[in-house]
């Protein structure tokens, strides 16, 4: 018996060893990662993580804990021990800006603590089926009832909490079709979601909704609403202002015309990707998850079906 089984003990002991290497990886990302808190306007912090996840935005006070965005799984239970160290009320609104796993991850987690989520009625339209996120090789299961909104508007919802107003709202189609940006009024402190990628080229979520053209209207319309004293959360990176949303708005529009024009003479997606249509923005903008070349890709991919 033991000699019909010596070929196999390699193989298992070298899985062993495979699924422990992973294992203490994924420890080792999990003692890395870091849950940071950096205050916007009094009892309101945004919180980013060493790990370059969503950004979260926090509103503490004796009405309890307001939230924007949940980051991903495994960042949920150090988010949740940050948020316990700034307050020691309960959370109990979780405002998601859009359904990407990234900002909806700890969702699970949050609602078990009691909160309640709150997002657009497509968040959870999405939330509830399987996504084919082929431009990332990735496929995003439907996520368990609880994780999904309980609670889902159409077009705005306020809060008044804290000593602050906050106005939720909805925007045409930009980088979902279920994008909510968050006005604090008061504190004059505005989070965009993924609609703003502050210092990296942004992903489009074409797949739902999303395309470059709705984030350059969206940004547009939303620019003559804040001045040049707010703070601007975006969906990743560092805490920003009214002119850096606006160079931001400028990159994605001379981008879409370098492509578009290379499209309208007939180059293909290869060609086009080749003629580096970002280049004068790498410098600054093609440093993050998103190469330039890949981010080409994406305008291309977006704009084919609107073509003549």
């Amino acid at each position: 018996m033991l000699m019909k089984y010596r070929n196999i003990f390699p193989i298992v002991g070298s899985l062993v060893i495979v699924l422990a290497s992973i294992s203490f990886l994924y420890a080792q990302e999990q003692a890395e990662l870091k849950v940071n808190a950096e205050k916007l306007a009094e009892n309101l912090y945004m919180l980013w993580d060493s790990g370059g996840k969503g950004n979260t935005t926090v509103l503490t006070g004796d009405d309890g804990v307001l939230m924007i965005d949940t980051k991903v799984e495994t960042s949920a239970d150090k988010l949740l021990a940050k948020i316990g160290e700034l307050s020691k009320k309960p959370i109990r609104f979780a405002i998601i800006t859009h359904w990407h796993f990234d900002h909806v991850g700890g969702n699970e987690k949050v609602a078990k603590t009691g909160a309640t989520i709150i997002a657009h009625e497509n968040v959870r339209k999405h939330m509830g089926i399987e996504h084919d996120m082929k431009l990332l090789n990735a496929k995003v299961p439907p996520a368990p009832e609880i994780a999904r909104p309980l609670v889902t508007f159409a077009k705005e919802i306020t809060f008044h909490l804290n000593g602050e107003d906050v106005k939720v709202f909805h925007v045409a189609p930009g980088h979902t079709d279920g994008d909510a940006v968050i006005y604090f009024q008061n504190a004059n402190v505005i989070h965009m979601g993924d609609l703003y990628f502050q210092g990296l080229y942004p992903y489009i979520g074409i797949y739902s909704g999303g395309s470059i053209d709705g984030m350059i209207k969206v940004i547009h319309q939303i620019l003559p609403m804040i001045d040049e004293n707010t703070k601007v959360v975006p969906g990743h990176g560092p805490i920003s202002n009214k002119g850096q949303l606006q160079e931001y708005v400028s990159m994605l529009t001379a981008i879409r015309k370098n492509v578009s024009r290379l499209m309208q003479k007939g180059h293909t997606m290869e060609e086009v990707i080749a003629a580096k249509p970002t280049r004068a923005f790498d410098e600054k903008w093609g440093k993050g998850f998103l190469p330039p070349d890949q981010f080409a890709k994406l305008v291309y991919m977006d704009l084919s079906p609107k073509l003549p």
